[in-house]
């Protein structure tokens, strides 16, 4: 017998043992697979699944406990689908005579012909988003304050939420501008007055949160200006007291908006010339939470930070011929849903650290419901005035539209947290 055999005959017993134990691993697997995808289909949804860059854009599957109302946190309404409105459900609950919308989102008054977008309404998985009531809203507010601070997307809800409560007020002449300043997108700072209710909406044009400045004294000479991520605007000093406040931010954090137009990021008096645009939109949102914090009593006020709103330009950028002015229904695959934008993990990592700390700052979540939103954008129909071979507008919102689903997702959350419960 040659030393070969004698040698294979020696280690069958134990390669038996290894082929035991990798067997006994490989059933282990599987079984553990067949358990994931059984707990990830218990809600019975026949739609697929989609995964995103951060995991975050996966629609939980829940199934309605029937002993738990859903005002008592049985659901999460930031997930669910685009359903068409029937007579027994009407949505709109304005339209563009309200006096107080921008020009810009005036879309039908600036040509668009189609009205299927307004026909949708957002159904949450496993429960029902409440009604929006506008007399309750506006009673649960009086004698407060209700403050936006942003960019313009946030100028977008912001005008929404003031024509919702509108449509409540008896007299429509108690309700305007304090300081007669006409509702537009050059001014940086507005305050719509519900006189009959002492109540202000206010809004705060705050791209980055934080300050644009000049830069300091012996700066490179290419640095035309700073962004003092260690520094919140100041406009922050009027924001102090309110009731309600909804900050956003992420638009203009990009190298185009930034470092392409020799804007670098600041901290005390020394510009950082390597510091990222998502380094900066990190430290930046450190030093919300740290003013929040630091300045905001929990006990009166409450904080969402909105996350990112989608655009949804084809065929180019918003400023290389991008296009949406051919889209007139929902997106139904989810398939063609874009991967969640960085700039949500950092606004969800920023509530965590609060949410950590006993301070009660909300995400409104608005991003994957209105990624579906491809038709909702004013695309050509621009304010009057614009060139006619101006870009597409696929990043604001037609009025009414899809802002109005985000302020109705704001005052369930208001409810849920039993604002000024009677």
């Amino acid at each position: 017998m040659d030393q070969l055999t004698i040698q294979t005959r020696h280690q069958l017993p134990f390669a038996s043992v290894i082929i035991k134990r990798e067997l006994c691993y490989s059933l282990s697997f599987v079984f553990i697979l067949i358990s994931l995808v059984v707990v990830f289909n218990l809600g019975g949804s026949s739609e697929p699944l989609l995964f995103s860059r951060f995991g975050n854009f996966l629609p939980p599957k829940l199934t309605p406990n029937p002993q738990i109302p859903p005002l008592l946190g049985a659901c999460d309404y930031s997930y669910g689908r685009w359903v068409q409105v029937d007579e027994n459900y009407p949505n709109q609950l304005y339209d563009e005579n309200c006096p107080f919308l921008d020009p810009g989102f005036r879309c039908r008054q600036n040509g668009r012909k189609d009205v299927e977008f307004l026909k949708w309404r957002w159904q949450p998985h496993g429960c029902d988003l409440p009604r929006f009531n506008a007399s309750d809203f506006l009673e649960r507010s009086r004698n407060g304050r209700i403050v936006f601070a942003g960019d313009s997307i946030g100028r977008n809800q912001w005008e929404s939420l003031i024509c919702m409560l509108a449509q409540a007020a008896s007299n429509q002449s108690t309700i305007f501008e304090e300081n007669g300043n006409p509702i537009t997108k050059h001014k940086g700072f507005l305050s719509i007055k519900f006189q009959d209710y002492n109540l202000t909406l206010e809004y705060y044009r705050t791209p980055f949160l934080v300050v644009i400045n000049r830069p300091p004294k012996d700066s490179p000479a290419q640095v035309r200006a700073t962004i003092r991520v260690d520094e919140l605007h100041w406009y922050s000093k009027r924001w102090k007291g309110a009731d309600v406040m909804v900050f956003n931010t992420g638009h203009w954090w990009n190298k185009e908006k930034t470092v392409n137009m020799d804007c670098y990021f600041q901290e005390g008096g020394k510009v950082n010339m390597t510091m990222d645009v998502m380094e900066g939109f990190r430290r930046s949102l450190q030093t919300f939470k740290s003013w929040t914090t630091k300045n905001l009593n929990p006990e009166k006020s409450h904080v969402f930070l909105r996350n990112y709103s989608p655009v949804h330009y084809t065929n180019g950028t918003w400023d290389d011929g991008g296009l949406c002015d051919a889209e007139t229904e929902p997106e139904k695959d989810y398939k063609k849903l874009k991967a969640e934008p960085w700039n949500n993990r950092y606004i969800s990592d920023v509530i965590k650290q609060m949410t950590n700390s006993n301070w009660n700052v909300q995400l409104l979540n608005i991003t994957y419901l209105t990624e579906f939103r491809k038709d909702g954008h004013p695309s050509r129909h621009r304010e009057p005035g614009t060139p006619a071979d101006a870009p597409q507008d696929c990043s604001h919102w037609c009025l009414p539209g899809i802002p109005d689903t985000w302020n109705e997702l704001l005052y369930a959350n208001l409810l849920l947290m039993e604002f000024r419960a009677r």
